[in-house]
Formats: C-alpha cells, structure tokens, sequence
C-alpha cells in the first residue's frame, strides 16, 4: 500500500503555522516515513522534532519562490527532490541515505559558517545537477572514501572530487567565486602574494574550502571565467595549491593527473590532509621561471628490472637543489610522471591518474623530462629510454 502525505493530509505530528509572510509545516513530534510513501513540501518546514528514520520520498516544490527548511533537529531523507525556482534555503542541516534528485533551483546554506550543510551519508548519490542546480554553500559526505561535491557559486557548478585513503566521518566543501586577497564570507584575507615559492602563481578568482582529516586528494575543475591561461603557460603546468595553516602561505599541492584544456578543463592534486589547509584553489607557474636558463643534459638509459643497475632515473647535481620539479612526457606529449622535490625516486612507473595500470611500469620507448630548478634558477631537459626487456 503506497502512502502519500501532502500539505493537505497533516498527520497529528504536523501542524501549520500561518504568517503573514510565508505559511509553514511544523513538526513536533515523532514523524517517520515508511515503504514507498511519499511527502510534498509546498511550503516552509520547521523540524522540532524526530524526522529521520524514513524511507520513500520526500520533495521540495516553489513555482517562482523559495523554500526554507529551520528547526531544532536535522531532518534525514532517503530520496529527495529539488523543484524550487527561487532556492531551498537551509537554516539547519539536510540529510539523504539515498538519492537527491537535483530539478530546478539550488541548495543554498550559509558561507560564513560550516554547520549547516547538504549531507549525503554512506552511499547517497545526486543525479540533474547544473549550472542552475546545486549546492550554493556547503555539502558534506558522511562515511565515503570517494566523492565528487556537487558545489558552485553565481550559477556555475563547479564541483569537486576527493578520493581518501579511508572513509571520512564527516568532510564537507563549498565554492567560492571570490578573490581570495579579499574574502567577505570570512572577513580573512589569504594573500595570494604570499606564496612558500615566489615561482609559483596563485587564482585570484576562486576557492574552495574543504574540511577533512583523513589524507586525501582533490580534482578541481576550471571553465573559462577561471581565466588559467594567467596561471600557466602550458596546461602540465597547472596545479592544486592550498593556503597551510601553519606556514601562512600558498604551497604546491602538486598535479598528478589534468585534463582538457585551457578553457575547460581538471587538475588532481598531490594526497595531503584538507584540514592542514584553510583553502584551495588553481595555481600554475609564475612568469618568473621564463627567465630561467635552460640547459639540455644528456639522456639517459633506464632498465627498471630490479637488479640494481639504472633501475632509478638519477639526475647529476640533483643534491645542489632543494626546491625543484620534475615533469617527464611519453612521445605522444602525455604526461606520465611528476613530482615536487625531485631526488631519483623514478622507477618507471607513472604516479599520474591517466595511465593505466601504473604499478606494471611505463612501456619501453624514448621519453622527454624537464626539471626545474626554482632556487637554482635553471630548467633542465633531456630525453630518457626506457627498456624492459634488458636483463642485463
């Protein structure tokens, strides 16, 4: 038997309140949910009491208005549906078990604070969002290694993705389409002059903030209005970078995968711990590193076999450097490998998210490096040749 509740069948655990500006659903008892039934807010909700063991659906619809969800407990769903034209409006957080259907209208919580937030808990998924459908603020994932945070800001979704060594009890993220150097949700400025490099750049365009202590790393997407091409000449040279709460300043948070190209396009970082950082944002290369000399060494043969001999790819005066940045390029111009403080750690196998099968090793052929040497000032580049088959 399907049960369907709407604003006109108020159980005895429901009342409305009427106001002059907006009516209301207030529950204040024990309300819950059961098999495939279903429940449609047309109206505010106000959740003074239990409302969070259900199942079925419950929706939330404004034709040309908003809605607002308040109250002194968290309501959980286990499917929900967005139809709201003008935006759901969370003054206390929302919970789904299973999945949220994103139609029309965003989910818009507070920025100047993280308790209230858009919850997808253990395997909740979203399907519909947009640039016109979102979360506008804060969404958090509960017990997930893997998630990408449907978040964005002035009708841009612009999500992103983590994936964690290990599920997180909680981590939650929101977009900002806001300069860093002057940030009004926050009343905090995070200088973007202020870098652990001075060659590296930082967005002066966006950020977002993400809160997490489990290791993890993070795909950050850009789209035109990102504007990277003032970040990076050339697109391997874009990268994540995050403002480290105790070093007061920007750090490379490293790129071990992008995609697409200057206009659209992703970067995946580096793993570190989100909560070691107050944000993240796009950064790339400064234009300082152009005036840099460029020297060619010579190449180098590597048979990655394991006995011992040209098993690693070991750089001559590597030691003279400490900061520096190693890129090394397939024929095809794909990045295959790359790392900040580079010190003969390559084996031939690819650290980047793109190849296939990294731990079987790169396949043998000729390949194309350069590293950088930021407090030397110099790039070096060169080619490599890699051979699996030598025994020897």
């Amino acid at each position: 038997m399907k049960l369907k509740i709407t604003i006109a069948l108020i159980t005895a655990a429901f009342s409305i309140i009427g106001a002059l500006a907006q009516d209301a659903v207030h529950n204040y008892g024990d309300l819950q949910m059961h098999g495939s039934g279903s429940l449609g807010f047309h109206t505010n909700l106000i959740n003074d009491g239990k409302f969070d063991q259900n199942a079925g659906l419950v929706g939330f619809y404004g034709y040309k208005r908003s809605l607002t969800v308040s109250g002194a407990y968290i309501p959980i769903f286990y499917d929900a549906e967005i139809v709201v034209d003008d935006g759901l409006y969370l003054d206390t957080a929302i919970g789904l078990l299973n999945n949220g259907n994103l139609v029309t209208g965003d989910i818009i919580t507070p920025r100047n604070h993280t308790n209230v937030y858009s919850n997808f808990i253990d395997n909740a998924f979203y399907v519909g969002e947009n640039d016109v459908s979102f979360v506008d603020g804060y969404a958090a994932m509960t017990q997930k290694a893997d998630f990408t945070f449907p978040v964005g800001d002035d009708n841009r979704l612009r999500p992103l993705g983590i994936v964690s060594s290990g599920p997180n009890a909680v981590a939650k993220c929101a977009y900002f389409y806001e300069d860093p150097n002057t940030i009004s949700a926050y009343g905090k400025s995070f200088l973007t002059s202020k870098k652990a490099s001075e060659f590296l750049s930082v967005s002066n365009r966006e950020f977002w903030h993400l809160e997490g202590d489990v290791p993890s790393s993070v795909t950050l997407t850009w789209d035109e209005w990102s504007n990277v091409r003032t970040l990076a000449e050339f697109l391997s040279d874009i990268k994540v970078v995050g403002w480290h709460k105790e070093q007061n300043a920007w750090v490379n948070l490293g790129n071990t995968d992008v995609q697409g190209g200057m206009a659209y396009g992703s970067v995946t970082s580096e793993v570190f711990v989100p909560n070691d950082y107050e944000i993240i944002t796009l950064g790339g290369n400064d234009d300082k590193l152009q005036e840099f000399a460029t020297i060619e060494l010579a190449n180098y043969f590597m048979t990655p076999n394991g006995d011992g001999k040209n098993d690693f790819l070991v750089l001559e005066g590597i030691e003279k450097s400490q900061d520096n940045n190693i890129q090394i390029f397939n024929r095809y111009g794909v990045m295959v490998y790359s790392k900040s403080n580079y010190h003969n750690e390559f084996d031939g196998r690819s650290n980047r998210q793109s190849v296939i099968d990294r731990d079987a090793g790169l396949a043998s052929g000729i390949y194309f490096y350069i590293i950088t040497f930021n407090d030397l000032r110099q790039k070096h580049q060169g080619y490599l040749y890699i051979s699996t088959n030598n025994t020897n």
